[in-house]
């Protein structure tokens, strides 16, 4: 195959995945010809395919965001990022507390997960890297506090705080609680969204940009990129429905413990994948900073995004929503923010600080295997 085949063919794929993968999305959903449900086809064939097409689609869709991205700079551009990746997340959280018995930890356990991978596994993989590679490198204190600062404050509210309360028990919010905290919680998030945006755009931009990559972004217009990055988001959401529910399917029959923090993860690993794969080409490139934003990023929106998605969604449902952590949890979301804030303390990283925080991820895929 010749050089000109294969960037024909990666074309292709690059802009006609996302729009098959739509259409058989709609067509699994309406159950038409082959897809109708039917015995073992649909309870393993269907799960099975739609995984297969979700990865790729994944993938494709968030490259088509991180090509508008680059072309929007910083911090615009990360926003676009986590807010996709929100989105599918939050769709995949309804369709399994949806989908079978009433599974009120989900919520917790999916967003939990999420910031245990960025604060531990995600942080240290890039720090690790970017560290073996130049040294020592500089990230934007003010920036990097203010992600911490937001983040903090979202987990201990919605994550720590429902387990100490009295109104309610088993680690839950009352009805007005729920709407206080998420209302409060849409609120911080909006306020970051302004320092970072308007009033401090400075904090969390590069000392040096990585203009080449940017200038090949910029060959790929917006017409493009949009509507294939918005056919695939919509084709992520309806394939999950089907994954999401072939999973839980199988853990249920396997009777495996923890199923809600398995699931929980497996989500939370396949949509940070695309941005870990950004993030830590990134550090790669000394951009320490635009690596940060992108991972904390997409922590700090989950957190302050999908906690009162789900809330809506339950209220709406009657679903109970159960938010607060264990200790032994508690104690690990602790010390990963605590060893977050003395990394970043003095403005530059090394290698030691990415092995602690890889240590600390190593732990938590334990503690999630045998509990």
């Amino acid at each position: 195959m010749t050089p000109r085949t294969t960037k024909s063919a990666r074309r292709v794929v690059l802009y006609g995945l996302p729009f098959f993968a739509l259409i058989v999305a709609l067509l699994l959903r309406r159950e038409i010809g082959p897809f109708a449900a039917e015995g073992d086809w649909w309870d393993v064939g269907i799960p099975t395919i739609s995984i297969l097409l979700l990865i790729p689609t994944v993938l494709v869709a968030l490259r088509h965001a991180d090509a508008a991205a680059d072309r929007l700079g910083e911090p615009f551009g990360t926003l676009l990022l986590t807010m996709a990746v929100t989105i599918i997340e939050v769709s995949l959280i309804c369709f399994v507390m949806l989908h079978g018995e009433n599974n009120p930890t989900l919520a917790r356990e999916s967003v939990f997960s999420v910031v245990m991978i960025v604060t531990s596994g995600g942080i240290g993989i890039c720090l690790t890297l970017g560290a073996l590679r130049y040294g020592e490198q500089e990230h934007r204190l003010q920036g990097t506090s203010a992600y911490l600062a937001v983040l903090i404050a979202l987990s201990v509210l919605l994550m720590v705080l429902p387990s100490f309360t009295t109104t309610t028990v088993g680690g839950t919010y009352s009805r007005a609680q729920l709407i206080f905290f998420s209302l409060l919680s849409l609120v911080l998030y909006v306020g970051f969204l302004y320092i970072q945006s308007v009033r401090h755009r400075e904090f969390f931009l590069d000392a040096a940009e990585n203009e080449a990559r940017r200038a090949v972004s910029r060959i790929t217009p917006y017409y493009v990129t949009i509507p294939c990055m918005l056919a695939g988001l919509f084709a992520v959401v309806l394939l999950g429905e089907r994954v999401a529910a072939g999973v839980e399917n199988g853990l249920s029959r396997l009777h495996i413990l923890r199923a809600d923090a398995i699931i929980g993860a497996l989500i939370a690993l396949l949509l940070l994948f695309p941005e870990m794969l950004a993030a830590i080409r990134a550090a790669r490139a000394n951009q320490l900073q635009r690596s940060l934003n992108i991972v904390l990023g997409s922590a700090l929106a989950t957190i302050g995004l999908t906690i009162p998605a789900i809330a809506v969604v339950s209220f709406f449902t009657g679903h109970e929503l159960i938010l607060g952590l264990g200790g032994r949890d508690a104690i690990m979301l602790v010390l990963a923010f605590t060893i977050s804030i003395v990394s970043f303390g003095t403005g530059r990283t090394n290698v030691l600080t990415g092995f602690v925080h890889v240590v600390i991820f190593l732990a938590y895929l334990l503690l999630l295997a045998i509990p």
